[in-house]
């Protein structure tokens, strides 16, 4: 809207990470030089932590484009994963196929393709972002990994992105072997006053402007205070104070800009004192990451997804049982009723598996037309009435058991109805099928999940395709979203290109419906 008003080829401030907007002030420049040092030179594990929105994502985008061609980059984007689902997505990631359903078999082939590699001197490095929600159990298989090594190399580089929650972690008895083999800590630590007023105006200029420096320094003063030196928080308020300069015809960002933003944002809380804006600012940060971040992940274009890493490492003799998977094997024996879908433009299928409604059937009122988006065939959902979801009647029935159902979704009518019909519809669905895991959330915090599911009527997916299951990490209660139907697993992982790019920011990869029924049963 303000691009030419200011002379811009594109929009200067977005808080979605655009490599060509990477500024190298205060800390950033060398903690990329030190961390393409570290890879390099087989430095073991490194650290880089920071708070919400300091830029860890950024930095990380941009050191898998900075990386010499012989280093191969695995990004695992998807922190919730479990100590076997890492193994079997690192295995994909190496285009791995696993011979067996045995774990032990996937290791062992994916320690002979590391020294493979090693041999051909190429290097592999696997970047974890948002490390700090990672579970203990994973974290320590992350500390297995590096164990992998060749007479005198590692043959696998580890870097860990998280806030400084993954401080605290590390920080526990338990987490101390892990700790003593991190070689690498760097810190983002927010900018300062100075930081700020170089960061704006690099942006400005990266994204075409070529005139004098737009923002007073009293503008700059508030926003530093406002935003406590977050680079997140730094683009939401000079984006706002752009528009509020274009909505009064000037040129300049002046205080009174800044104050407009401070007052249409997050941070600003009606009642509190001008000088209490910044403190609060602390308070709301993670509901800023999930909130405002999540607005702007549905409403803006997503670049592709990131692959989705592993680890390797042998388990432990007696691994936890049900343990799910990232990548699941397909199984023996075709199911007697398969239901196959795809999203668009789904590939050839046999004919054995096609389904017998046309998935390009007209969509029903409920889900009218917005874009062009086809969506997969799936079992019939259960007589339930969304507005009045039907809870199943076996909650706490004993779990591990075929009638065992999870506690239902404390909150949101959405995702309440689709966990009633999931339920219904994980007792017949056919276990050799494939569905596309798309989000997990915690029990507490199911704001974004409810914000998938409203998302589906506006980009044509029909709200019966989602399902919403049951699954527990570290013994706390958290809920999966799951999108389609499909007899393969090629089918599946072919239709997440082309899923909205708001649901494909997750990096979803598909799950086995009888992997979904099991840990719905956990």
């Amino acid at each position: 809207m303000y691009l030419n008003h200011f002379g811009l080829n594109e929009p200067p401030f977005r808080i979605t990470p655009h490599t060509d907007f990477f500024f190298g002030g205060a800390n950033r420049g060398a903690t990329l030089e030190a961390l393409l040092y570290a890879i390099t030179h087989d430095e073991g594990i490194v650290k880089v932590s920071g708070e919400v929105g300091s830029g860890k994502t950024m930095l990380c985008r941009v050191l898998m484009e900075r990386l010499p061609q012989q280093v191969q980059t695995i990004l695992l984007s998807n922190p919730s994963l479990s100590r076997d689902e890492i193994i079997y997505a690192i295995a994909e990631e190496l285009d791995i196929r696993p011979k067996s359903e045995r774990l032990s078999i996937l290791l062992l082939g994916l320690q002979q393709h590391l020294i493979t590699l090693h041999g051909e001197n190429q290097r592999v490095v696997l970047l974890i972002d948002e490390a700090h929600a990672m579970p203990q159990e994973t974290l320590e298989q992350v500390r297995l990994l590096s164990n992998l090594e060749s007479s005198h190399s590692k043959l696998l580089q580890i870097v860990l992105f998280g806030q400084p929650e993954l401080d605290a972690h590390l920080s526990m008895p338990q987490m101390r072997p892990l700790k003593e083999r991190i070689t690498h800590s760097f810190i983002l630590a927010p900018l300062v006053r100075s930081d700020v007023e170089a960061y704006l105006d690099f942006r400005m200029r990266a994204a075409g402007y070529r005139g004098p420096n737009v923002f007073a320094p009293e503008a700059v003063r508030r926003m530093v205070k406002a935003s406590e030196g977050l680079t997140r928080r730094v683009n939401i308020l000079a984006d706002k104070s752009l528009l509020a300069a274009f909505a009064d015809n000037q040129h300049g960002i002046t205080a009174r800009h800044v104050e407009r933003a401070i007052r249409d944002s997050e941070f600003y809380h009606p009642g509190m004192s001008k000088a209490r804006i910044g403190l609060a600012a602390g308070g709301v940060a993670a509901g800023l990451a999930l909130g405002l971040g999540l607005h702007y992940l549905l409403s803006q274009p997503a670049p592709p997804p990131a692959a989705q890493p592993a680890s390797i490492i042998l388990p432990p003799a007696q691994p936890p049982a049900a343990q799910p998977t990232a990548i699941d094997p397909p199984p023996a024996a075709p199911a007697a009723a398969p239901q196959p879908a795809a999203i668009d433009a789904p590939p050839a299928q046999p004919a054995a598996v096609r389904p017998a409604v046309s998935v390009a059937a007209p969509p029903s009122a409920a889900a009218a037309p917005v874009d062009a988006v086809a969506t997969p065939a799936t079992a019939a959902p259960p007589a339930t009435s969304p507005e009045q979801p039907a809870m199943p009647a076996a909650i706490g029935t004993e779990p591990g058991s075929l009638n065992h159902v999870p506690p239902p979704p404390p909150a949101g009518k959405r995702t309440r109805a689709r966990f009633a019909a999931t339920q219904e519809w994980l007792k017949s669905a056919p276990g050799d099928h494939y569905s596309i895991q798309l989000f997990t959330s915690g029990a507490r915090d199911l704001h974004a999940l409810e914000e998938l599911l409203a998302l589906a009527a506006r980009k044509r997916l029909k709200l019966s395709d989602f399902y919403v299951y049951g699954v527990k990490f570290d013994n706390q209660q958290h809920y999966r979203l799951a999108y389609g139907l499909y007899a393969t697993h090629a089918e599946a992982k072919q239709s997440i290109g082309t899923l909205p790019p708001a649901y494909r920011q997750f990096a979803p990869f598909p799950r086995s419906v009888e992997r979904m029924r099991s840990q719905n049963r956990q």
